[in-house]
């Protein structure tokens, strides 16, 4: 798939609905073709320009962002939606997980995680590109909710709810996620520190965090002086 994905953002507050253009502006392969920052414009702009995702916030002073999403599902909108909110109740993400959200992000809004999330998004409309007709593995692979997709709104309510290990931050592990995005990429500790501003055990907590949800997988290999050392790729 190589057409640019046309994003609209919703968002009441122009200095965030700024913030998030400017972030979308250094990701290859979208574009803000609109900025609404109220429930009218946001429909409007939806409805006439017919974008393949939404930044939706949710708060807005006539309204909120999820009873618009329930009525543009209702009308038989099929926009995706990633939801960017400061709401933290677990209530508000599964009511959004009701209505067909792709992701649900929490401000402050950290270009890592946007960035991962819509280089996911990305790859999700690429694998409907390539499906002429479904096998239950192609099914697994594309549902948002599946079992061992440690980056279903499931797992993200669980982050919502606080019920990370001790010593597991969620910015963080959306960092180091991050740093995995894109062409494939093979890690150690080290690296990944340098690319996040941590230090290499700092680095290796959260890796190993992540192999242990099966997000990444680990191999051993030798440098040149025969030390073993463990490196570090997307599942």
């Amino acid at each position: 798939m190589t057409t640019t994905i046309r994003i609209v953002i919703a968002e009441d507050d122009p200095q965030i609905a700024e913030i998030q253009r400017r972030f979308i502006e250094r990701i290859d392969g979208f574009e803000v073709i609109g900025i609404a920052h109220g429930i009218d414009e946001a429909r409007d702009l939806i409805e006439v320009l017919k974008p393949e995702l939404v930044l939706l916030d949710n708060q807005f002073p006539t309204g909120t962002g999820l009873a618009l999403l329930r009525e543009l599902r209702a009308g038989g909108c099929n926009t995706d939606v990633i939801l960017v909110t400061a709401a933290t109740e677990v209530d508000t993400l599964r009511q959004a997980m009701h209505s067909g959200i792709f992701d649900y992000i929490l401000k402050p809004l950290v270009f890592e995680r946007l960035q991962a999330s819509l280089l996911k998004f990305r790859g999700h409309l690429e694998r409907f590109s390539d499906i002429d007709s479904l096998l239950q593995s192609d099914v697994d692979g594309l549902l948002q909710a599946s079992p061992d997709n440690n980056h279903s709104p499931a797992n993200v309510a669980n982050k919502v709810a606080g019920r990370l290990p001790k010593g597991i931050d969620g910015l963080t592990l959306d960092k180091i996620r991050a740093v995995f995005y894109g062409p494939a990429v093979l890690l150690n500790a080290e690296e990944v520190g340098q690319q996040i501003g941590a230090s290499r055990t700092t680095a290796r907590r959260y890796l190993e965090y992540l192999v242990s949800t099966d997000e990444l997988s680990a191999e051993v290999s030798y440098g040149s002086v025969g030390r073993p050392e463990r490196r570090y790729q997307l599942c």
